[in-house]
């Protein structure tokens, strides 16, 4: 698998950072001779994402390391499972360790609390999305994490899709200055999609009368407002998406009202990491 370049880059800066002029551990306290065999392993059960992005940073630190990928993104792991195994220079396994597990446990996080909202939504039809709400810089990892947890990609970022919020709805013009903006997009970038975002049952039913609407996004509604709105939706072709108080709890009361999306920050904003550990399995001097 080939990392695009922006991820290159993150794993050039991680290390950087964590590594900067030498790892001094390493260089005092483990002989340059040393080799040694290790295994990245679950120490919980959970769903694996950044396996090669893991794999790329032993091999940054040192290309002569023999690094072998075990199991690929979106596999469930059981505890003790391993992940990947490696050997060669001591201190270069020892150096990358950190910086590799900081990659695999957030992003194996990500995918562990996706698939688990997959789960609690599953046989309803509706899909599970992610936001915007990522780490900086870490965005397509991220949402590639979301993906291997079996959830979909929203938007990837200000340039792919438009959505309208409360913020961005002109003060006049009302509906008819949102048709005319929508038509000059349209106008401008052919198949770029709209998204607007609707409080009351009131405005989800004015922007059904829109051309060119895709999406709205329903926020923060109770699930009966939610019912209402698919009701009204139904037979138009636009798709409703439910976001905004969105907790694990909620989520199959709101995936019965019908609506065809769910986003949540949650999945990559707040996420805890998925426990993964490094285990040396054999030395030699």
């Amino acid at each position: 698998m080939k990392l695009p370049d922006e991820v290159s880059e993150l794993i050039r800066m991680a290390l950087a950072e964590d590594v900067g002029p030498g790892d001094l551990t390493a260089e005092f306290f483990v002989p340059a001779e040393a080799r040694l065999e290790a295994v990245i392993l679950a120490k919980e059960a959970g769903v694996l994402a950044g396996v090669e992005v893991a794999a790329a940073v032993f091999q940054a630190v040192d290309p002569g390391l023999t690094v072998k990928v075990l199991r690929t993104d979106g596999e469930a792991l059981a505890v003790r499972d391993h992940v990947i195994e490696l050997s060669g220079s001591a201190r270069s396994v020892l150096t990358a360790e950190r910086t590799a597990l900081n990659f695999l446990q957030r992003l194996s996080g990500i995918a562990s609390q996706t698939a688990v909202y997959v789960r609690a939504v599953a046989g309803t039809g509706t899909q599970i999305l992610d936001t915007r709400k990522t780490t900086p810089g870490w965005r397509w990892l991220e949402k590639a994490a979301v993906r291997a947890g079996g959830g979909t990609n929203h938007r990837t970022g200000l340039y792919d899709m438009v959505m309208v919020k409360d913020n961005h709805l002109p003060e006049a013009g009302g509906l008819e200055g949102l048709q005319r903006s929508i038509d000059a997009l349209q106008a401008a970038r052919p198949g770029v999609k709209v998204e607007l975002e609707a409080d009351t049952v009131e405005q989800v039913r004015g922007f059904l009368g829109l051309r060119g609407v895709s999406f709205i996004l329903l926020d923060n509604m109770s699930t009966e407002t939610m019912r209402e709105c698919v009701a009204l939706a139904s037979g138009s072709g636009v798709k409703l998406e439910a976001s905004g108080g969105i907790t694990l709890a909620r989520l199959p009361e709101i995936a019965a009202t019908g609506v065809d999306f769910i986003s949540s920050g949650a999945l990559t904003h707040s996420v805890r990491a998925l426990d993964l550990s490094l285990d040396v399995v054999g030395t030699a001097f």
